[in-house]
């Protein structure tokens, strides 16, 4: 067991807090997250990490990574986000997982 301030100090945690102040700083955090991330980014992060749970080895989880992260770089949303950043905007995500996710991911077919 590691106590907060050890884990704090150690870099593990980025914060110590109240019990009474947890909740509402998890949720404050939670809405900064969904409003700066991509939805397509979420979205293949999620499959990945799902899909990956069972894979024969670390190396086919590295694989799926590279090749969606080299996908991922070239997108719209990806271009928007460094743009919004050094703009010090909100970015405007445009891409949408219902109909812009990559068509190579065998997973996607799946029932």
């Amino acid at each position: 067991m590691i106590k907060p301030q050890e884990a704090l100090a150690a870099g593990l945690v980025s914060e110590v807090l109240p019990l009474e102040e947890l909740m509402p700083r998890a949720l404050q955090l939670a809405r900064e997250i969904a409003a700066n991330t991509s939805p397509i980014s979420v979205a293949l992060n999620r499959q990945l990490i799902w899909m990956m749970l069972g894979a024969d080895s670390p190396l086919e989880a590295n694989k799926w990574d590279s090749k969606l992260g080299y996908w991922t770089f070239k997108q719209a949303d990806m271009i928007e986000g460094v743009e919004s950043f050094l703009q010090k905007r909100p970015p405007d995500f445009k891409m949408k997982p219902s109909t812009d996710l990559p068509d190579f991911v065998p997973w996607f077919d799946e029932k």
